[in-house]
C-alpha cells in the first residue's frame, strides 16, 4: 500500500545508559491506522539498524502503544560499541498502508567496572604448572579501566601458594609436587578502581605431571565448510586428542595453530577452533582461493617436545551479503522537446554491479521507476535497466506542467534473498537508489512576431538628439521565451548621416542620433528586425517629421558700411540701401524689422517695418551736433529681423520665434569748414582736407588745385631760403645780430594726410577698397599695398620785411630737408583715386 504516517512520535532521538539490563524502556511511541484499516496487520518491528545490532526490541504496552526496550544481548558498552544506533521501525495496517521511520538511540557513558583483557576476559584461564617448577612468575593478568584510572590487583584466597604484584603478574611461591600437592588451584583475581568498583576473574592453575608419551588426535574429520561473514567466536571445529600418560583420566593437553592465520584461533586447552577475524569471500585472497589450510599442534606439556600435528582445511562459502552498487548513482541526460517516443536514454546495467562471487548471489533487478512526470518514461525491462522515453513533451503546450527537468528514481535490488549478518553493523541492507535527471531541451520552433506589422511615430523636428521617439515590441511563443534583440537593418540614414536613428537592442526603444529637418525630409522610413539569435522577422517604421519654426531669417547683406552727409534730408533712403531676407520655414510676409542696438536718438528706421521680405533704411530725424544733442559720428546698428509678424498676439507667448541679425555701420560726414583766428602779430590758417565720398564729385578737383598751389608756394620759399644761405658770410654764430622787432605774420598750415585705416569689399563690384574711419575717405586697394600709417605734418614758415633776416641758422631748413618736405607735401596733396562704379 501507499506509505502514510502511521508511526506517531517518529522519527525521534532517545538515549540509554550503557550496560543497561534487559527490558529497560528506551522510547515510547504510538501507532495509528488509516481510515479504512481495522487494525494493525504487522506490529511495529525493527527491520534494520545502523549499525546492525540485536540490542533493542519492541514490546507492546497495550492497545496501539509500544515501547523500545533493551534486550541485553549484546550488552551496551559506551567504550567499545558505536555511540549511536539508527533503528528502522516498520508497521503495516490491515488496509495495506505501511510506514517506515527511524529512531536514533544514543548510548550514554557511566563509570564502569574495570575489565580484564586477553584470554582472562573471554574465558577462565587455566594455567599449567609442571611439577618441580621453581617458584616464579606463572601468568600475567592484564586489565584496564574504561575511564583510564589506575587499578589495584588483589588475589584470593590468601592461603594459596600464589601472589600477585601491582603489575598484575601472578607468581607461584613454592615448588609443587604432583604427588603431594593438589593438582588444581582456583585463584580469584580482583582488580579495583579508585572509586571502589571492581571486577573478579578466576584463574585455574593445574599442576601437571611430567610425562614422556606423545599425544595423538582423536578427531578424524579433516575438512570443514562454513559460510562467510561468521561472527567472531563462532566454533568451526572441536579438535580432540589424548595423552597415553594420562591413562583413563582427562588429558592435560595444549592445542595451537602452527602457522599464523588471521581468520581462526584455537583454544589451547579445549582445542576448539573458532573464528577470530572477518571472513570475506568476495575480497582477495579468498575470492580466488576460498580454501584455508591450518596446521594444528597438540602437546602434552609446554616444555616437552611430545607433540603431534594435523592439517585441516576450512572451505568458505559465498552468501548474498552485498547489495548491488551503481557508479555513478546519478545520471543527467538531455532530450529535445517534441522528441519521438521510444528514444533510448540510458542503460543502467552498464553502471551497476554486485560483487558477490556466487552467480546466484550477484543478480539484481531494476524496479520502482518513480518521480514527477515519470509517466513519460519507462524501464524496458527489470533485467536490462534500459530507460526509454514513452511520451512527447511539448514545452509550449499549455497542458504541460512547464517542467524542464524531470527527476526520476529507480530502485536496484538483489534478486536473491539477502543474508546479512546482524552481528556486523557495517553490513547495510539498503537498496541502491539511482537518480536520473532528464532535462527537456527547448527547441527554437517559432520566429519572433512584432505586435504591429508597421509602426508610425510623429516627431517634432526640434526634438533633441538622443531622445526616445517610440518603441517597437516583439514576442516569441517559444518556452522558455528566447531573448529577443532588436536592430535596424535598412533605411535609417540619408546622404548626410549614415544612421539617423538608433534602436535599443534589448528594449526596442527607438532614438534619434541626428537633428531632424522638416525642410529637408518630411518622412523617414526604415526597417527594424527582431531576432532570437536563430530566427528573425522585420517590421516597417515610419517617422513623420512635424514642422516647427526652427529656421532663422537670413538677410543679405548681413554686414554693410554706409556714409551719409550730416545734412541728409529726412525720409531719404540712405544710399539706396535695402536688405532682402529669406526664411525656409516662414512666409515672406512674416518678417518684422527693428533696430535693437546703436540707434541713438532714433535717427534711423526701416520701411516697411513688417510684412515684406525686403526693407529700406530711412533717415527718420535730422542730426543736431551744433546744440550737442548728437555727439556720435559713427553709428553701429544691430538690426533684428523676426518671423512672427503673422502670429497673433495671443499665440506669441507660445509660438517659437526665430531672429536674424544684420549689422550696419554708418558714418556721418560733417560739412567742410574753415575757421580763421587772428591775433596781434599772427595769422593762423587751418585747412582740413580729404573729405572724400563717392558722391562728392568736387573733392578731387579741390584737392588737385590745392596741391598745385601748395607745391608752388613751397618751391618759392625754398628758393628764397637757398639764396639767403648763400649770401651769409661768415655765419653769425658767435656774434648774433640784434633782430629788429617788427610785426610778424606766421602762417600755420596743418595738412591731415589721408590715413586709410580700414578696408571693406564693394558689394557691387566685389573689389576691396580702403577707407578712413574718421573722415570716410575711400580708395581702391592695390593688391600688394598695406594700410597707410597715420601721417601728420606741420609746416611753419616765417617772412619778414627783410626776406628772412633775423632768422637763426639753426631754424633755417637745409636743402635736403626742404626737398623731402616738398615731396611729402606733394604726395599728401594728391587726390585719392576715385573708386570705379
Amino acid at each position: 500500500g501507499r506509505r502514510i504516517q502511521l508511526l506517531k512520535g517518529l522519527p525521534a532521538t532517545s538515549t540509554v545508559e550503557e550496560n543497561s539490563a534487559a527490558g529497560v524502556s528506551v522510547y515510547n511511541f504510538n501507532v495509528t491506522t488509516s481510515p479504512l484499516a481495522s487494525g494493525v496487520a504487522v506490529l511495529p518491528t525493527i527491520v534494520n539498524s545502523n549499525p546492525l545490532t540485536e540490542a533493542f526490541d519492541i514490546e507492546s504496552k497495550g492497545g496501539l502503544e509500544f515501547r523500545v526496550i533493551t534486550t541485553g544481548n549484546p550488552a551496551l558498552d559506551y567504550e567499545t560499541m558505536p555511540k549511536n544506533f539508527d533503528l528502522q521501525i516498520f508497521v503495516e495496517d490491515t488496509a495495506g498502508k505501511t510506514d517506515l521511520n527511524i529512531l536514533t538511540i544514543q548510548i550514554t557513558d557511566k563509570n564502569e567496572h574495570p575489565v580484564f583483557r586477553g584470554n582472562v576476559a573471554i574465558q577462565t584461564v587455566t594455567i599449567y604448572v609442571l611439577e618441580g617448577t621453581p617458584p616464579g612468575r606463572i601468568y600475567q593478568v592484564d586489565a584496564a579501566d574504561p575511564e583510564n584510572a589506575k587499578l589495584k590487583y588483589s588475589l584470593l584466597p590468601a592461603t594459596v601458594p600464589f601472589s600477585i604484584q601491582k603489575s598484575g603478574a601472578i607468581f607461584s611461591t613454592k615448588e609443587f609436587d604432583y604427588e603431594k600437592d593438589p593438582h588444581c588451584y582456583f585463584l580469584n583475581i580482583t582488580v579495583t578502581d579508585p572509586d571502589g568498583l571492581n571486577s573478579t576473574k578466576t584463574v585455574n592453575i593445574n599442576i601437571i605431571n611430567i610425562n614422556d608419551e606423545r599425544p595423538y588426535f582423536t578427531t578424524k574429520q579433516r575438512i570443514y565448510r562454513i559460510p562467510e561473514e561468521q561472527s567472531p567466536g563462532t566454533i568451526v571445529a572441536n579438535i580432540t586428542a589424548k595423552d597415553p600418560d594420562d591413562e583413563d583420566s582427562p588429558s592435560r593437553l595444549f592445542y595451537s595453530i602452527q602457522s599464523f592465520d588471521r581468520y581462526f584461533s584455537i583454544n589451547p586447552a579445549t582445542g576448539a577452533l573458532q573464528v577470530t577475524g572477518r571472513i570475506d569471500r568476495d575480497a582477495l585472497p579468498l575470492r580466488l582461493h576460498p580454501n584455508i589450510s591450518l596446521i594444528v599442534r597438540v602437546e602434552d606439556s609446554l616444555s616437552s617436545d611430545h607433540a603431534s600435528e594435523m592439517e585441516i582445511t576450512v572451505i568458505t562459502d559465498d552468501v548474498n551479503d552485498n547489495p548491488p552498487e551503481c557508479n555513478p548513482s546519478e545520471f543527467r541526460k538531455e532530450v529535445n522537446e517534441n522528441t519521438t517516443p521510444g528514444i533510448f536514454l540510458v542503460d543502467l546495467r552498464n553502471y551497476c554491479k554486485d560483487i558477490d562471487v556466487d552467480p546466484s548471489n550477484n543478480q539484481f533487478s531494476f524496479t520502482g521507476l518513480s518521480g514527477f512526470g515519470s509517466n513519460n518514461f519507462a524501464l524496458e525491462s527489470t533485467v536490462s535497466g534500459r530507460l526509454v522515453m514513452t511520451g512527447t513533451i511539448d514545452l509550449e503546450n499549455l497542458a504541460n506542467p512547464g517542467v524542464e527537468v524531470y527527476t526520476l528514481t529507480v530502485r536496484v535490488q538483489d534478486t536473491a534473498q539477502p543474508n546479512y549478518s546482524s552481528k556486523y553493523p557495517f553490513y547495510i541492507s539498503f537498496d541502491n537508489i539511482i537518480c536520473v535527471y532528464i532535462r527537456i531541451k527547448p527547441v527554437n520552433e517559432f520566429s519572433p512576431v512584432f505586435r504591429n506589422l508597421s509602426y508610425v511615430f510623429s516627431v517634432s523636428e526640434i526634438t533633441k538628439v538622443g531622445s526616445s521617439i517610440g518603441r517597437v515590441h516583439a514576442i516569441d511563443k517559444d518556452w522558455p521565451p528566447n531573448i529577443i534583440t532588436y536592430s535596424i537593418v535598412a533605411g535609417a540614414g540619408n546622404r548626410d548621416y549614415t544612421n539617423i536613428f538608433w534602436i535599443s537592442p534589448m528594449k526596442g526603444d527607438v532614438r534619434i542620433l541626428a537633428r531632424l529637418d522638416y525642410e529637408t525630409t518630411q518622412k523617414h522610413i526604415f526597417t527594424v528586425q527582431a531576432s532570437d539569435q536563430e530566427k528573425s522577422t522585420t517590421a516597417s517604421v515610419t517617422v513623420n517629421v512635424l514642422e516647427v519654426n526652427d529656421e532663422e531669417p537670413v538677410c543679405s547683406p548681413n554686414f554693410f558700411s554706409l556714409q551719409i552727409p550730416v545734412d541728409l534730408a529726412i525720409g531719404t533712403n540712405i544710399n539706396g540701401f535695402r536688405i532682402e531676407c529669406q526664411d525656409r520655414d516662414s512666409d515672406p510676409r512674416s518678417f518684422r524689422y527693428f533696430i535693437n542696438e546703436g540707434n541713438e536718438n532714433s535717427h534711423f528706421i526701416f520701411s516697411p517695418s513688417a510684412g515684406s521680405n525686403t526693407s529700406h533704411l530711412i533717415l527718420a530725424s535730422r542730426f543736431d551736433y551744433e546744440s550737442g544733442l548728437d555727439t556720435n559720428w559713427i553709428y553701429s546698428l544691430r538690426v533684428h529681423i523676426t518671423d512672427d509678424n503673422l502670429v497673433s498676439a495671443r499665440d506669441k507667448t507660445t509660438h517659437l520665434t526665430k531672429t536674424g541679425t544684420v549689422t550696419l555701420r554708418i558714418r556721418v560726414i560733417p560739412n567742410p569748414t574753415t575757421a580763421t583766428t587772428t591775433t596781434p602779430g599772427f595769422t593762423v590758417v587751418t585747412k582740413r582736407e580729404n573729405l572724400y565720398s563717392p558722391s562728392a564729385w568736387y573733392v578731387p578737383f579741390v584737392i588737385t588745385a590745392g596741391g598745385v598751389l601748395l607745391l608752388g608756394l613751397l618751391g618759392y620759399l625754398g628758393l628764397l631760403l637757398l639764396m639767403w644761405l648763400r649770401t651769409r658770410r661768415p655765419p653769425l654764430i658767435n656774434a648774433p645780430e640784434k633782430k629788429k622787432v617788427k610785426k610778424e605774420v606766421v602762417m600755420t598750415m596743418t595738412k591731415i594726410n589721408t590715413v586709410f585705416d580700414g578696408e571693406a569689399r564693394d558689394p557691387v563690384t566685389g573689389r576691396m577698397y580702403e577707407f578712413n574711419t574718421r573722415s570716410g575717405a575711400r580708395r581702391w586697394k592695390k593688391s600688394n599695398e598695406p594700410l597707410q600709417p597715420v601721417l601728420a605734418m606741420q609746416v611753419m614758415s616765417s617772412a619778414t620785411e627783410n626776406c628772412g633776416q633775423g632768422l637763426d641758422r639753426a631754424e633755417a631748413p637745409s636743402k635736403k630737408e626742404s626737398s623731402e618736405k616738398r615731396k611729402e607735401l606733394t604726395a599728401a596733396t594728391k587726390p585719392a583715386a576715385k573708386p570705379q562704379q
